[in-house]
């Protein structure tokens, strides 16, 4: 491997910024929707406790989303920086969902957002509440858009050829191509996910603190004796329902997303099978044709030789229920595909210099077999983690509050990540398994609509100009990773009190109050 190779180097920069960006992404589309119903619930009931849920995790909602921002402007860069060749090709496509998502959606998204922070004392109760609606409703329509340009990539649908480049003639088709609307609904699952198991961690470590200063005790039947501390600002009886709450919201959101994901998955493995068989072969590990689902193999690290892959555990016709729903039909494996593949798309890279170094070089059709074998089997361990956590966690809480066990608190708010790991390793898996293209051929769509990744890269920019970037990117992403956690943690551990100065003061009141301090508002955004 040519560690100096332009391709190579402009892969690893746009992976690392793409994969920290998503770790941002799929917490501000889980964790919207759960504040703008606590702000809606204390709209219509006036119950404090949904006021101090709407702040505390509205505040490490505002946190991500501002951190999710600055790291995705990088992502629009990217293409003209170093993929420039890509961008030319699928330009005419992505131009509309782009524009849409830019536009319409995140300047949607950007102007409520705003009204909300600094709505508060100054805009009607009801209005107030609907601008966070309007908010996370253009968040949401806004991954649409990125999803139809990423699915795009994977299904390409609604186009002609023209001068060598794709033209969409049908914007239709590639806003209702099944491969979008199928991701989107996974990934919108997988949101929920992750925002499920935010609460949940967060909330228990609330409660253990409780437990471990004494606020809380149980009797002797292991209920809940609900205590306060005054001297302490928030720590009162209303606090704890306020966790108590997160945590029972947190484990039944995270329960019912993961079987929304098991279910979209499904469908998204089955489209799969049908647009991307070689992806999906690597992923099971599937060498020579058959029904058997891999649950373990083994290889050589770094071989993409079917010779070197090893099914220790296999089991009969699963993998035909995975791709048909039944447990008979036969699944071609990667020795059968690869030569299909060689017949449609060539053996070697075109001798053209657009390719580069890479002119006339042989195709390599398999991904790399550990990278697609362990990601989907990681992207479902971490998921089926997180809810087998959730339903413990609901049956362990089911009394009113957690045990004083530490490693039972550390477990939890290690959880966390789980959630955030499956979504990072099934998107890692969506697009290191669809190499050697960066646009992929559709079975059965037009001739010649396909790109491959080695054509994509920037002519004009070289090794030492992207090996740069991506050192440069990656500091400063790492310092903003710092910056986020650094500002999670500190919140978290300041409770509820760390949302809402107010609770430090003898008066409790209402923060529409139109006699109260302004600068609650000011202290609430920033």
């Amino acid at each position: 491997m040519d560690w100096l190779d332009p391709v190579l180097i402009a892969r690893w920069q746009f992976g690392i910024t793409t994969v920290y960006h998503f770790i941002m992404v799929p917490l501000t589309l889980g964790l919207g929707p759960v504040v703008a119903v606590m702000h809606t619930m204390w709209v219509r009931t006036g119950i404090q406790r949904y006021l101090r849920l709407t702040k505390f995790w509205g505040k490490l909602y505002l946190i991500n989303f501002i951190m999710g921002v600055a790291t995705g402007i990088v992502q629009e860069f990217q293409f003209g920086m170093a993929w420039s060749e890509y961008s030319r090709f699928v330009g005419d496509v992505f131009g509309a969902p782009l524009a849409m998502e830019a536009l319409l959606a995140f300047f949607i998204e950007s102007t409520f957002l705003g009204l909300w922070i600094f709505g508060w004392n100054h805009l009607p109760k009801k209005l107030h509440a609907a601008t966070i609606w309007a908010a996370v409703i253009a968040s949401i329509i806004s991954a649409y858009f990125i999803i139809v340009a990423n699915s795009w990539m994977q299904h390409p649908v609604g186009v002609e050829m023209i001068d060598g480049r794709p033209v969409m003639n049908d914007v239709i088709a590639v806003m209702t191509n099944n491969t979008a609307i199928v991701a989107f609904a996974h990934a919108i699952m997988g949101a929920f996910a992750v925002s499920g198991g935010f609460l949940l961690g967060i909330a228990w470590y609330q409660l253990w603190q409780r437990r471990r200063d004494g606020i809380d005790t149980v009797d002797e039947n292991g209920r809940v004796v609900v205590g306060e501390a005054p001297e302490v600002p928030g720590r009162d009886r209303e606090d704890h329902s306020v966790w108590i709450k997160s945590l029972r919201v947190g484990g039944v959101v995270a329960v019912v997303a993961f079987a929304g994901v098991a279910l979209t998955g499904d469908l998204q493995a089955k489209l799969m099978f049908e647009q991307q068989p070689l992806k999906m072969a690597a992923a099971e590990g599937a060498c020579y044709n058959g029904t058997s689902f891999s649950v373990l193999a083994l290889g050589e690290l770094g071989s993409r030789d079917c010779d070197d892959v090893t099914n220790v555990i296999e089991i009969p016709g699963v993998l035909s229920f995975l791709a048909h729903g039944d447990f008979e039909t036969e699944i071609k494996g990667i020795n059968t595909l690869v030569p299909i593949y060689q017949e449609l798309y060539g053996t070697h890279i075109p001798d053209n210099p657009l390719y580069g170094a890479h002119a006339g070089e042989a195709i390599e059709y398999v991904p790399m077999l550990e990278v697609t074998y362990w990601g989907f089997r990681l992207m479902i361990a971490f998921g089926m983690a997180a809810a087998v956590v959730a339903v413990l966690a609901l049956w362990m809480t089911r009394k009113g509050t957690v045990p004083r066990s530490k490693l039972i608190m550390l477990t939890a708010i290690a959880s966390i990540a789980a959630p955030f790991a499956a979504n990072s390793a099934g998107w890692i898996f969506t697009e290191m398994g669809r190499q050697p293209f960066v646009v992929a051929p559709n079975p059965t769509g037009i001739d010649g609509v396909y790109m491959f990744t080695a054509a994509a890269v920037s002519p004009g920019v070289s090794a030492g100009e992207l090996l740069f970037s991506v050192i440069t990117l990656t500091l400063v992403y790492a310092a903003l990773l710092v910056v986020e956690l650094t500002l999670l943690v500190r919140y978290v551990r300041g409770g509820v009190a760390s949302a809402m100065p107010e609770l430090g003061t003898p008066d409790d009141g209402d923060p529409q109050d139109k006699d109260k301090d302004e600068t609650d508002v000011l202290a609430f955004a920033y």
